[in-house]
C-alpha cells in the first residue's frame, strides 16, 4: 500500500510538471534584426552619416588650414625675426600635434553620436519586445542568435514588427534598396 501511494504521488507530481511546461510559451527573437526594419534606424543611419561627413570636411579644413599656415611661413621666414619664428613654429608644432589626434577625435566624436541616436531606438524596440511578450503570455523570449534550434513558430518577430506598425521586408534579408543598417544593437 505504501508502495501504491508512493508510486501515486509520483506519477501525479510528473503530471503537474507535464502541465506547468505545457503552460510554459517560450519564444525568441533577433533584436538586431527588429532593430534594423524599424524606420527609425534608416533616419539615424542617415543623420549619422551626415555627421560623420562634416566632421571629416571639418577635419580637411582644419588640415588645408594648417598646409597654408606653413606655406605662409615658409614664403614669410625670410623677413621674420629669429623670435617670431620660434613663436610661429610652437605654433604649427601644436596645430600639427592637434591634427594628429583629429582621426581619434572623429572616431570619438562619431560612437557618442552613435550611441545618442541609437538608444532611443533600442529602447522602442526593447519596449515592443516586452509589451508582446506579456500580451501573448511568453513567459520566455530568448535571442535568436543565441539558440542553436528553434522552431520557426515561436519567432515573435512577426508580432513585434506588428506592434510597431512595420511591414516586415521579404525573406530573405533586408529591404530592397535598404543601406545595411551601422547603428543596429541589441535593446
Amino acid at each position: 500500500m505504501k508502495k501504491f501511494f508512493t508510486g501515486m504521488l509520483f506519477a501525479l507530481g510528473l503530471m503537474v510538471a507535464g502541465e506547468v511546461n505545457a503552460q510554459t510559451k517560450i519564444g525568441y527573437i533577433s533584436s538586431q534584426e527588429v532593430v534594423s526594419i524599424m524606420p527609425e534606424t534608416r533616419k539615424a543611419d542617415s543623420l549619422l552619416t551626415d555627421f560623420r561627413n562634416a566632421l571629416v570636411q571639418n577635419a580637411t579644413d582644419k588640415q588645408n588650414a594648417f598646409y597654408a599656415a606653413i606655406d605662409k611661413f615658409n614664403k614669410d621666414s625670410a623677413t621674420l625675426s629669429e623670435a617670431v619664428k620660434v613663436v610661429k613654429r610652437t605654433e604649427l608644432t601644436k596645430l600639427g600635434q592637434e591634427l594628429g589626434g583629429e582621426e581619434e577625435r572623429i572616431q570619438q566624436e562619431l560612437q557618442k553620436k552613435q550611441q545618442e541616436l541609437i538608444q532611443p531606438i533600442n529602447k522602442k524596440a526593447y519596449d515592443a519586445i516586452q509589451a508582446v511578450a506579456k500580451e501573448n503570455a511568453y513567459v520566455f523570449v530568448f535571442e535568436k542568435e543565441a539558440l542553436l534550434v528553434a522552431p520557426p513558430a515561436e519567432d515573435i518577430l512577426p508580432l513585434v514588427a506588428k506592434k510597431l506598425n512595420i511591414k516586415l521586408p521579404p525573406a530573405g534579408g533586408a529591404q530592397p534598396g535598404a543601406p545595411k543598417p551601422t547603428t543596429g544593437g541589441k535593446p
